[in-house]
């Protein structure tokens, strides 16, 4: 126990002082906001064919990306020839409607994620019910991330419950597989109003991979309504973080 207390000593304070400053420097491998640009050549569908999602469709300004259904993986930008489509360092990816995800050339703003429910009912206390619906356990993992000491969701009132009784919301992840359907539902009915729920990762948003799939049902929007979306495979800590903090009106360093 003594050697416990006296390496958490020489740690010293870990948290990260995000939102209050800077985002942490993010990995190499980091895959942020997709840029489409105009230089789309003409004729050229390279990026739409080895999309694996069908995230990618063409415009006569150059490529439209679906961020809800973009899994991240970068085959776009590889197969491009004329960099039309470039993914950025930006982790703001969070939006609270589903046509927002849509980025067309041009698109260089973060979209707004404010919910006036969650900005007038849970500014300083908002607990929520995470139910994975078929998740990989990706955005499971990225999710509970946020607990540590590193990121301390806590320090906004943000936490996780046991049970959707004790909470505002629930957080959907996973592409809410035909087994899953009834509990996602029984669990969005038992929280009681004002409810909220959050989609995290491109499963939970569009059905991801597994889009379209017999057993699959495409995402939580068609079992629940959806007040928050943040794309990803699997989104990045930061990035959720963003957009429980916009989504609940809190000031975000910019």
């Amino acid at each position: 126990m003594l050697n416990i207390i006296r390496a958490r000593l020489q740690q010293k304070h870990r948290t990260t002082k995000y939102p209050n400053a800077a985002p942490p420097e993010l990995p190499d491998r980091f895959a942020g906001r997709p840029v489409a640009g105009d230089r789309c050549p003409d004729g050229c569908r390279g990026c739409e064919e080895v999309c694996p999602t069908q995230a990618i469709s063409g415009s006569p300004s150059g490529p439209v990306v679906d961020t809800g259904r973009c899994l991240f993986c970068r085959s776009c930008e590889r197969v491009c020839r004329e960099k039309a489509i470039v993914f950025s360092r930006d982790h703001r990816l969070a939006a609270a409607s589903r046509e927002s995800l849509v980025l067309r050339p041009g698109s260089f703003l973060p979209a707004d994620a404010l919910c006036e429910t969650a900005r007038k009912y849970f500014r300083r206390s908002f607990r929520l019910r995470q139910v994975s619906a078929g998740g990989c356990n990706a955005c499971e993992a990225d999710c509970n991330v946020l607990g540590t000491p590193v990121w301390d969701m806590g320090r906004f009132g943000i936490q996780f419950v046991a049970s959707p009784r004790h909470a505002d919301g629930i957080l959907v992840t996973g592409p809410v597989t035909e087994n899953m359907r009834e509990a996602l539902l029984k669990s969005w009915e038992a929280v009681p109003d004002p409810k909220v729920v959050i989609a995290v990762g491109s499963c939970a948003v569009s059905g991801g991979p597994y889009r379209d799939h017999a057993e699959v049902h495409n995402g939580a929007g068609s079992v629940v309504p959806v007040d928050l979306f943040v794309p990803g495979c699997p989104p990045h800590p930061l990035t959720i973080l963003d957009g429980l903090l916009r989504f609940l009106g809190l000031p975000v360093w910019a």
